[in-house]
C-alpha cells in the first residue's frame, strides 16, 4: 500500500463537509493518511478510494474508473477549496470541518 503525504497536518484526518452546494447536504471526504478517502453524502452510500499528493499543491484520486485531479488552491485549519480538473472543465469545491455533533436532515424520498 502506498502511503499518501499530508499537506501539513490540515488536509488529512478531518472531516471535511462540501459547502458550495446548500441543496446537497452532507456531502463530506475524508482524507486519511494512508491514502485512502473516504466520500460520503446524506442520500449517496459512502464510497472508498484511493488517493495521493501529486506535489504540495495538487491531489488525485479515483472514482469508478475515473482519476480526478485537484489543486488546492487554499487551505487552513478550517476551510478547502479545491479546484477539480473535470472532463467538462474546471470546477471550484469548497469545504469546511464538518461540526460535531452533525446528522444528515431528513431527505425526501
Amino acid at each position: 500500500m502506498t502511503s499518501a503525504p499530508m499537506v501539513g497536518v490540515s488536509l488529512t484526518e478531518k472531516v471535511w463537509v462540501r459547502t458550495d452546494r446548500p441543496d446537497m447536504p452532507g456531502t463530506m471526504q475524508l482524507f486519511l493518511s494512508d491514502g485512502t478517502l473516504i466520500s460520503d453524502s446524506c442520500w449517496e452510500t459512502y464510497r472508498l478510494s484511493t488517493w495521493r499528493m501529486l506535489d504540495e499543491d495538487h491531489i488525485v484520486w479515483h472514482e469508478d474508473t475515473a482519476e480526478i485531479a485537484a489543486t488546492i488552491v487554499s487551505l487552513d485549519e478550517a476551510q478547502l477549496t479545491l479546484e477539480l480538473d473535470l472532463a467538462e472543465g474546471p470546477r471550484i469545491r469548497q469545504f469546511e470541518v464538518a461540526p460535531v455533533p452533525f446528522v444528515c436532515p431528513d431527505m425526501p424520498r
